[in-house]
């Protein structure tokens, strides 16, 4: 079996209900990924915690600004994965002008689990990126969310020519 590894993106303050861009069941989504989690610690899967801090140099930003709660990965998350390497990131793709890649390629990773917030943007632009063509890529539709579900439903039905859609509880 390929080394996994759980890569969770930006579940941040900011997408839920009191943030300044709430998610349509952002706290199912919370409660799943808490529970993935624990899973792939379990099973010793390292998890990597990806955060969105808005580049306001290119323009200004509603959400993710740097400084504020909002930017926060959530508290519940960080619990769940107080050791998790953290990856941040300026756009939709966590492995354009990051640090993902050399993470994945300390811990021998060739698998990807994704999981997180805004299904139709970060998560396929990870799953769909041109440097995770290396990787086996798995997204986990149950730990993910997006502004409606119509949006997050279009987005996986979109994304699953190309990437395999696996429940959480399936995988992990």
């Amino acid at each position: 079996m390929s080394k996994q590894a759980l890569i969770v993106i930006d579940i941040q303050n900011d997408y839920f209900p009191d943030g300044a861009f709430p998610l349509w069941n952002s706290d199912a989504v919370l409660e799943a990924n808490e529970r993935a989690i624990a899973r792939a610690q379990a099973k010793n899967i390292p998890v990597i915690l990806v955060q969105h801090v808005a580049d306001t140099a290119k323009a200004p930003s509603p959400f993710f600004n740097a400084g504020t709660p909002g930017v926060e990965v959530h508290e519940r998350i960080r619990a769940a994965a107080p050791d998790a390497s953290v990856v941040v990131k300026t756009h939709a793709d966590a492995f354009h002008l990051t640090k993902l890649e050399e993470t994945l390629s300390k811990l021998d990773v060739e698998e990807l689990l994704i999981s997180g917030m805004m299904t139709h943007n970060c998560v396929t632009h990870t799953a769909i990126s041109k440097a995770a063509e290396k990787y086996a890529v798995k997204i986990l539709p149950d730990c993910c969310t997006s502004v409606s579900r119509p949006i997050h439903l279009m987005a996986l039905s979109a994304v699953s020519i190309r990437t395999p859609l696996v429940e959480s509880t399936d995988i992990l």
